[in-house]
């Protein structure tokens, strides 16, 4: 492969990398524009809620027929109709002269952003293979760090740069001039080629039902409001989704037996690095941006600092979690499982130092204090996230590399969903109990975070479980865990008639 080659397969990766960060920040980046939104547009708490969670929810319906279309059909068209229609869905955002038209452009983007990702998955499994592919998805996890954490400092600086209005706007405009300058760029750098499976089709019975399941799970959670308008009935949605799945598995097992390609190959779960790294993934996110909503509240709603100083806290976070993805991200092929836990670890160690900060730092000192700690975390952040992407995607054939990652992004997006609404719950419970005063708001993050420690220890006993399992698959040969997977799957280069999936070799360098 020529340098010229390689120089172009990187510059279509950043390309990738960053449309996945603009659909990132637009998570984070509302958290401090919320109270401008309801100053100048009258938003109600409900309304709030629905420009936090719906772009979440449409994101995470999107994502798996979004995936299962570009493996079926084609990757790098699906990619520029969602670039496309993100930049529309933020102008709608910015240009909003309501509520209700700024809900409406919300859901859009989550749509958008629900199509996009899938497609910059495919397309990085698509670029690379072995540990090349390792130091592209240590670069993808540093970027994905970068936008969680740089969302509110870019949201508090805009909004101290134009004031309330103006800066709320800018911060769903910022969106347009970036996404039409990436567009340029994917269309003359993306792959037009594309490998499918011989036979493969679009699963719309299959595919419906898994959006629907995905709708009916995170539903209860991205509409919770805290308030006396939260009616328990909601969580029927749970008892719903858990029928739709189902639905899903008998429709999907007579699919197969029909001798069609069904909307999953169940048998991708048989394999141990994808099906825990999506279970570590689901409780990582169910702890990471809850943490940034949690730090938000307290500094400007608990503490009275500005939205400035509550987004450039995160700044250290952003900037430690970049570089060790970038500088971990070679070792994450042949480490992935031992770097994942340490990842983890030092997360959990991070989460400690906040939760002590929290409580015994003083008002004056508190941002400085969060932002030292906070660049632990991000080093510990940035170990696992690229780490656990390409280990979770390492035996995955590039024929269902989008389904495979849009279905990491559905658990990120669930773990999201409910992390955020049972930390906010927490935290607002707490303080309304313990008064409105400075005490009150140390108690309340402190149970926050203490719910967040909860969740990351439960991930890292899942982590040591399938890091426990790697060793003893994989023993001092790369090639047994290839050899492993092939024998729990079947026949190693086709479908087999029980469903094995096609498990590609990784090519030596």
């Amino acid at each position: 492969m020529t340098g010229r080659r390689r120089d172009t397969r990187w510059t279509a990766f950043g390309v990738c990398a960053a449309v996945a960060v603009l659909t990132i920040l637009d998570i984070a980046k509302v958290n401090v524009t919320l109270g401008p939104i309801q100053h100048t547009l009258g938003a109600t708490s409900s309304d709030i809620q629905l420009i936090v969670a719906g772009y979440v929810l449409a994101y995470g319906i999107a994502l798996v027929p979004a995936g299962r279309l570009g493996d079926v059909w084609n990757r790098r068209a699906l990619f520029l109709i969602g670039l496309v229609a993100f930049l529309a869905a933020s102008l709608v955002c910015a240009l909003a002269v309501s509520t209700h038209m700024l809900i409406v452009g919300r859901l859009l983007q989550g749509v958008a952003a629900g199509i996009l990702m899938p497609q910059v998955l495919g397309l990085v499994q698509q670029l690379f293979r072995g540990p090349e592919r390792g130091r592209a998805f240590g670069v993808f996890g540093a970027a994905i760090g970068v936008g969680t954490a740089f969302g509110p400092t870019i949201g508090g600086l805009l909004i101290g740069a134009f004031g309330d209005e103006l800066g709320w706007r800018w911060t769903f405009g910022m969106n347009v001039p970036l996404a039409i300058v990436l567009l340029g760029f994917a269309y003359w750098l993306t792959p037009r080629d594309q490998v499918r499976r011989p036979g493969q089709q679009l699963d719309l019975v299959g595919t419906s039902l898994l959006a629907l399941a995905v709708t009916s799970f995170m539903l209860p959670f991205v509409l919770t409001t805290g308030g006396d308008d939260d009616h328990p009935a909601r969580w029927g949605f749970l008892a719903l989704g858990a029928a739709l799945v189902a639905a899903f598995l008998w429709w999907e097992r007579r699919y197969l037996a029909a001798g069609k390609t069904p909307v999953v190959d169940l048998n991708t779960f048989r394999l141990p690095s994808y099906r825990y790294g999506v279970i570590i993934v689901t409780l990582f996110f169910a702890a990471m941006p809850p943490v940034f909503l949690l730090q938000t509240l307290f500094l400007m709603n608990g503490l009275g600092h500005e939205a400035v100083v509550a987004g450039l806290t995160s700044v250290p976070y952003a900037i430690v979690s970049a570089i060790a993805a970038a500088a971990l991200g070679r070792y994450s092929h042949r480490f992935g499982a031992t770097l994942v836990t340490i990842g983890t670890t030092v997360y959990f160690a991070g989460l400690i130092g906040l939760l002590v900060c929290t409580q015994f730092v003083s008002r004056d000192l508190m941002p400085v204090a969060l932002a030292t700690v906070f660049a632990v975390s991000g080093a510990g952040a940035g170990a696992f996230m690229g780490s656990n992407q390409a280990r979770m995607l390492k035996h995955i054939p590039v024929t269902q590399a989008g389904i495979a990652g849009s279905f990491s992004q559905v658990g990120q997006r669930i773990g999201n969903a409910i992390g955020v609404a049972i930390a906010t719950s927490i935290y607002y419970s707490v303080s309304a109990s313990t008064g409105n005063h400075t005490g009150a708001a140390r108690e309340a993050v402190g149970a926050g975070l203490i719910y967040a420690l909860g969740v990351v220890v439960i991930a890292l006993v899942f982590v040591i479980i399938d890091n426990i399992g790697a060793v003893r698959r994989a023993g001092t040969d790369t090639a047994a865990v290839q050899i492993t997977d092939r024998a729990l799957l079947g026949d190693a280069g086709h479908s087999t008639p029980t469903g094995g999936i096609e498990v590609q070799p990784e090519p030596k360098d």
